[in-house]
Order: C-alpha cells, then sequence, then structure tokens
C-alpha cells in the first residue's frame, strides 16, 4: 500500500516552514482507496511569493484546522504505507518536522518518484513535476496545490510501476506475514486487497522473490485457485507465499504479452511453461498503434510496432497523448523479444477485434 503525499508550505527558513495544505491518497497499486486533502492553519504568515506560486494566502487559512487537529489522520490514512512524493525528500521532511513540533516519532519506508524516474525514463530534460508530465501526456490539474499535484503523482507512479520490471517499486511495499499464520489466516489477508479484473499476479517469498506468476481474467479467483488446490506444487506455494502483487492490464492481448515478458525475465521456480521456448517464426506487420480498453473508466491501452518491431505498450487517457509518437514512446514499457510478441500480436489481431488500430506513415 502507498501513501502518495503532495504538501504545501509557508516558505521561509529551512525547518521553520509550515503546512498550508496537505493532500494524502492511500493507493493499492491499482486504484486510490482512501484520501485525505485539507488546508492548514501553519500559525505563521505565507512569504509572497509562494501565495503567488500556489493562490493560497493568510486569509484562506484563518479557520483551517491546525497540523496538531489533523495529526491522527494523517497518521491513520498513512498506516502500513510506502510514503511516495515527488521530491519526498521535502515533503518527508515537512511532515516529521511538524510531528517532532507535538512531540510525535513520524517514521516511513519512502519512495520518490523523482529518483525512479530518472531510473527508469532516463534522458529527459526535465525531471520537475511540471516538465516531466507534460513530455509524458500526463494531465496536471491545479499545479501547485496539493490536491493536483498529488493526483498527478498517482499518475506517474502507475506509469512508472509499468516500466519498473525489476520491481524495484513493489519489493519496497512487501510486508511479510508474521507469526507462522495458518493458510486459513493468510489466505484472508493475501486475497482482500487483490483486483476482480483482468491481469497478471505475483507471489512473493519473505524476500520479496517471485515464486509464481499467473494470468486471468479475475486475478482473485485465480489466487484463490491456488489456495484451495491440493497439487504438490499449490501446496508448496501456500506454505511459502508471503505477499502477493498485482498488475492490472485491462486486455486479453496485453495480458498474453506482459505474461511472457514476465516469464523470460524472472524464470520463477513454480513457473514450469517458462522452461519451453515459445514458438518463434517471422512475421511481418506494418507500423502501428493498436488501441484497446485500459485498466480504468475512460482510460485506453497502446501497443506500437515500428520497423516490424514491437516496441512495448503503454496507457493513455488523453487524445492528445496519441497524436505524438514522442509521447507514445515515452508512455510504452520496455521492448520485448519482437520473434516471440509479433507473432502473438498477429494472432489476435486474426482472432479478436481491437478498438482501433491506427496505421503510421500512411
Amino acid at each position: 500500500m502507498y501513501a502518495i503525499v503532495d504538501i504545501e508550505t509557508t516558505g521561509g527558513k529551512f525547518n521553520e516552514e509550515g503546512i498550508t495544505e496537505i493532500a494524502i491518497y492511500k493507493f493499492d497499486g491499482n486504484a486510490v482507496v482512501d484520501k485525505f486533502i485539507s488546508l492548514v492553519n501553519p500559525e505563521k504568515p505565507i512569504q509572497p511569493f509562494v501565495v503567488n506560486l500556489t493562490g493560497i494566502n493568510n486569509k484562506m487559512l484563518r479557520n483551517a484546522p491546525k497540523f496538531y487537529e489533523v495529526a491522527k489522520r494523517i497518521i491513520e490514512i498513512t498506516a502500513n504505507c510506502v510514503l511516495v512524493a515527488h521530491n519526498t525528500s521535502f515533503d518527508y521532511r515537512i511532515l516529521r518536522t511538524e510531528f517532532d513540533r507535538i512531540g510525535y516519532n513520524f517514521e516511513k519506508e519512502t519512495l520518490c518518484t523523482v529518483s525512479l524516474s530518472k531510473k527508469l525514463i532516463p534522458n529527459l530534460e526535465s525531471y520537475s513535476l511540471g516538465k516531466l508530465c507534460r513530455s509524458l501526456g500526463i494531465a496536471v490539474a491545479d499545479r501547485h496545490r496539493a490536491s493536483g499535484d498529488a493526483e498527478a503523482t498517482i499518475k506517474l507512479l502507475k506509469l512508472l510501476m509499468l516500466k519498473d520490471t525489476d520491481k524495484t517499486i513493489i519489493k519496497k511495499n512487501i510486508k511479510p506475514i508474521v507469526n507462522d499464520k495458518i493458510i486459513s489466516e493468510k489466505l484472508t489477508l493475501l486475497l482482500e486487497p487483490l483486483p476482480r479484473g483482468i491481469g497478471i499476479f505475483y507471489l512473493h517469498d519473505s524476500d520479496g522473490n517471485i515464486l509464481f506468476i499467473g494470468k486471468s481474467a479475475s486475478v482473485k479467483k485465480e489466487v484463490l485457485k491456488i489456495f484451495i488446490g491440493s497439487s504438490t506444487t499449490k501446496i508448496a506455494l501456500q506454505k511459502k507465499v508471503q505477499s502477493i502483487s498485482t498488475e492490472e492490464t485491462g486486455n486479453l492481448l496485453i495480458t498474453k504479452i506482459k505474461y511472457i515478458q514476465e516469464l523470460q525475465k524472472n524464470k520463477p521456480k513454480y513457473n514450469k511453461k517458462y522452461h519451453t521456448p515459445y514458438k518463434k517464426y517471422a512475421i511481418e506487420l506494418p507500423d502501428m498503434l493498436v488501441i484497446n480498453k485500459g485498466r480504468t473508466l475512460g482510460e485506453k491501452s497502446v501497443i506500437l510496432i515500428e520497423n516490424n518491431k514491437y516496441k512495448g505498450y503503454g496507457y493513455f487517457d488523453l487524445n492528445f497523448q496519441i497524436n505524438s509518437i514522442e509521447i507514445i514512446k515515452n508512455l510504452i514499457n520496455d521492448t520485448g523479444d519482437s520473434a516471440v510478441i509479433l507473432p502473438l500480436i498477429d494472432q489476435y489481431l486474426k482472432r479478436y477485434k481491437s478498438e482501433k488500430i491506427i496505421y503510421l506513415n500512411t
């Protein structure tokens, strides 16, 4: 579970700033499950340049709650979460400073979307939230307001999770089940947050290593089958699994592509299929974008084929994004093995109807 945070402050000397607005979105990796947004009375004046930047002025905060009045809610919504922000060192420092003032030790695991973006999307001109979102086609509403910037950070995190083939983000969030709980208790804890939609799931051990990768039109039902199964493999997994992570895909084609990619890359101990090489054969496909349903209402998926190579897939929710090939290239994940993926796409296109196909260079 992740707590995506954005904070606006009064400005001023280091460690003497006060919070003027805070937004926290509790995010389970697929969707927002809770949120807290509030103006905060910092009990000190706001620097003029900050007023111009955020639009928040001293008059707006006169009747806003003071930090100690919202502290309990912040603790509750961030419980058992990894704290995520764009430049986490700032937001985490401000939160810890405010909690120190009221005598509470606030400590969290953290992830920074600036550092992750530099690692997963290298060579961009700027990694400020506004410019980064523009280069990725991510819409930002109410820039320099806590809620708007936090919502943009959620969209950015979802994209980074897509590109994070080494599972750095997911491993950071794994919380092992302790006290040697029996299978039925473990099942309840692990199944509750799982999505019911189509996607990929990963079964992890206590160190975050991937034991098994599965795919299903209903992730929750498929994981349940593993936990009630009686085969030797399923019984072994029931004992060893300590955490489950998921990636909703939105449609069958991306599920098939992602599944093959993940098996080839991770070679999980309890997957047998990766030992058998996937069939490869020569196929020629035109340069095109294959558009299908996305993970959420209004979102679409896109697959890019260029120079008879599979370039990757991604998601978009704005029409202008699909009109820029450079934005599409920033949105998609790393390429896979074209010799395997292209035949799969070819078979899919012959069997199923896509929502839209855009031919390039025509």
